[in-house]
Parts: structure tokens; sequence; C-alpha cells
């Protein structure tokens, strides 16, 4: 019996995801589930590209707006509530939809992270103590010493994933790539459909990176940032969802760290970062098919390799 069918369309930042999934809404029985680890935090919209109240209603999105900023929600987490969620649309007769760019959920979820230790509140300060002490390139050269095929993959200024690759070393003596390679590799139970929404100019979407953060400032972006801290005074530069793109930014800026121009080119620049880290991700991934995130007709590429899985 063929398994039911499942979507993941994936790609970098500002590659129009979104569009191409409500699209789809629109026109075929699909059930979106948000892949995206800043999408999980309420009060968090601008800077995160949030799909708007209007958009939502249009075609709702699973697992946005989930936790305070003040939470967390790891891989592990999300590949539960996807699993969850999707036997639930599927039982609706519907055909799960996961949309997004945190690549690792999508690794998660398809072959398992089992093996990996919990988070450690004293092992992550003691890592922020020695960061702050000799800095995260550093750091990134030190799990380089232990761990060098993560640390390959990941850019000297991705704080959040070396301060993670480090922590489970020392908690449970492993690196992070031989966890990896040890955990559970049963497929997931669907008929999948991987596409890749990846760019033929890679200059024409750091030129959309650059205008939508542009705009996502012209629209209030520091004022959100603002009222965050405001509301949730623990939150700090090394919070998990501060460590989204842009608000570590937008955060020293309200400290007087740099003027709104650095805040601009900085954020931008952490975006392109952030983009090129996802098309690594993706050139990694098996079976995927690749689309043209700049082809004028992305929606109905889109639309038609799905519309091949359901009705196979």
């Amino acid at each position: 019996m063929m398994p039911s069918p499942a979507i993941f369309l994936m790609g970098p930042t500002a590659s129009g995801k979104t569009g191409a999934a409500v699209a789809l809404v629109a026109k075929l029985p699909v059930e979106i589930i948000s892949v995206d680890s800043a999408l999980v935090f309420k009060g968090m919209d601008i800077g995160t590209a949030k799909p708007d109240a209007e958009t939502l209603a249009i075609a709702p999105h699973h697992l946005i707006n989930i936790i305070e900023p003040t939470s967390a929600y790891s891989a592990a987490n999300f590949r539960t509530d996807a699993l969850r969620l999707m036997a639930d649309i599927t039982a609706r007769g519907k055909v799960p939809l996961l949309v997004g760019g945190t690549m690792l959920y999508f690794k998660a979820l398809e072959g398992g992270l089992s093996g990996l230790p919990e988070a450690d509140p004293q092992v992550r300060a003691a890592l922020d103590l020695e960061a702050a002490q000799i800095g995260w390139p550093a750091m990134h050269r030190k799990l380089a010493a232990i761990d060098p095929d993560t640390a390959a993959r990941l850019a000297p200024n991705d704080t959040q994933r070396i301060q993670r690759a480090l922590e489970v070393q020392q908690i449970s003596g492993e690196t992070l790539s031989s966890l990896f390679a040890q955990q559970n590799s049963e497929r997931l139970p669907y008929h999948l459909l991987k596409i890749a929404l990846v760019p033929s100019d890679r200059k024409v979407l750091h030129d959309r990176i650059a205008l939508r953060f542009e705009q996502m400032l012209s629209a209030g972006f520091v004022d959100e940032v603002r009222a965050l801290r405001e509301k949730y005074p623990t939150l700090t530069a090394e919070s998990t969802a501060m460590r989204c793109v842009g608000y570590r930014q937008a955060l020293t800026h309200l400290a007087g760290g740099y003027d709104s121009a650095e805040l601009c080119d900085r954020g931008i620049f952490a975006t392109r970062q952030l983009a090129k880290r996802q098309l690594t991700w993706l050139r990694g991934m098996a079976d995927v098919r690749l689309l043209d995130c700049l082809n004028p007709a992305l929606n109905d590429m889109v639309f038609n390799e799905v519309n091949q899985l359901i009705n196979y």
C-alpha cells in the first residue's frame, strides 16, 4: 500500500516559500506546517517576516506563535509536534505541507534525532562565559579541533549552533556529527516530495534580502524589538529568541552599539549569511527537486510538482 504523501517546501530566506505555499492551499488539499525556528515565538512578527493575519486566515499555519520569546524550542520538540500534526492532517484526508528554512528541523523530522542530550543550563552558562572571554570565532576553532565535520558546516559567528555542538560533546562525551551518524535512520512513513527553491542568480537573492530588511525597518522592526525588551526584561542578545537573524543586531542598536545605518548593514549581512548556510544544507540533501526561485512562474512550477505527487 502506497504511503500517504507529504511535501517539504524548503529554501533560503526571501526565496518565495510562503507565497508558493499559500498558492497551493488555494488549489490543493494541503495544510501548512511551519518549519521555522523563529516563527514559533509570539510577538516576533516583523523581523521574522511572519505571515500576516490576512494570509493566515486564507492559509493557516501550524507551529506559529506557540511559545513566549523567553522559552526555548528544540529540533526534538519540532519533530514531536510535526509528526503529531502530520498524522492528524493525513487522517482528515489532506496532505501535510511542511514549509520553511530551518534545515535542522527538516533533517530531524526525516531522520530522527535520537541520542542527543537535552540542553543543560549550567553547561550553556559556562560556554557563554568562555565565549565572552575569548570570542565565538575562537569557540568555533575549539569546535573544529573536537568535531571538524560539524565545524565545517557552521559559520564562525553561528553562536547558537556552535554552543549546542560544544554542549552536546561536553554532556555526552561524543561529537554531534557522531551522534547524527548513530541516530535512528528510520524513514518517515510518508511518500515524500522534497522541493527546494534556489536562486539561479545569487546576487538577485541578495538584493531581495536587502530590500526586505529595509522594509522591515520601515515597518517598525526596531519598535518591535524595543517592545519585546520592555515586556520581557530577561531577554538578552544570548537568549534563544534574540539569536534570530536581525534581533541581536537590533538589541545592540537599542543599547547604543551602533546607529540606524549600521543596523541596516549588519542586518542585511547576517541575513545573507543565513541564506548561504541554508543553501549549503540544501546542497547536501538527497532526492531534492530544485526549482529556480527567481522564475516568474515559480508558483505554477511548485503546483505542478505537488499536483503530480497528490494524484500519483
